[in-house]
């Protein structure tokens, strides 16, 4: 069976070029055309394409808006996206593939690129520029990367919390029921871990973190 396309940009004559190419190649159709992202909605749903390829800045719903929707509707099998833009800044990169689209190609991309990227979305697979894949390896990678207030051990977040409060070592000794020099050595810890100079800098970064409530603070 052919792979049904679904052509989603405001300009026609981008469009007109797509389906062209689109059309010599065997075992695709391209089942039809939208505007904008309202009409690409109403086309997913009557025509209920394999792929779309998807334009991300146009007039009145944009791509984004549209993957949104399209993912929250749930009435019916959506179409694999394939995003072809020529915009390539980073948080729509990232946005574009966290509401499912598979591939991300500029529209400078070679025309069998393209056709690639369509047969590889019907068997549910991606196509990604490179420049785009390194990008999307760099968010993964700063997203693994744990918050300053992760690495600590329970009884420093505990001890943490008491700075926040404005307590001194023997007060946080004696309200925590340890020695002064376990104390002492757990700030000289919670310090390194945040990365912080002194006690008042980590209890701001404590309260910023929402660890202490800001009334009971200092």
């Amino acid at each position: 069976m052919s792979v049904r396309v679904l052509i989603v940009d405001d300009h026609e004559v981008v469009r007109q070029g797509l389906r062209f190419v689109l059309d010599q190649e065997d075992g695709i159709e391209v089942v039809g055309e939208a505007g904008d992202g309202e009409a690409a909605l109403r086309a997913v749903r009557a025509l209920r394409p394999d792929v779309m390829l998807l334009d991300l800045v146009m007039p009145g719903m944009d791509g984004l808006r549209a993957l949104e929707a399209l993912r929250e509707a749930g009435d019916g099998p959506a179409p694999a996206v394939i995003v072809l833009t020529s915009f390539q800044e980073e948080d729509r990169v990232v946005e574009a593939v966290r509401l499912g689209a598979l591939s991300y190609l500029s529209k400078t991309s070679a025309v069998d690129r393209v056709v690639e990227a369509v047969r590889a979305a019907a068997r549910g697979g991606s196509v990604l520029e490179p420049g785009i894949a390194a990008l999307l390896v760099r968010q993964v990678r700063r997203a693994e990367r744990p918050r300053p207030l992760d690495t600590l051990t329970p009884r420093e977040r505990d001890v943490l919390a008491a700075l926040a409060r404005g307590r001194s070592n023997a007060e946080i000794a004696r309200d925590l029921r340890m020695g002064r020099e376990t104390v002492k050595s757990h700030v000289s810890s919670i310090l390194a871990k945040l990365g912080v100079s002194d006690r008042t800098q980590a209890a701001i970064y404590a309260l910023q973190q929402g660890l202490v409530p800001l009334d009971e603070a200092l």
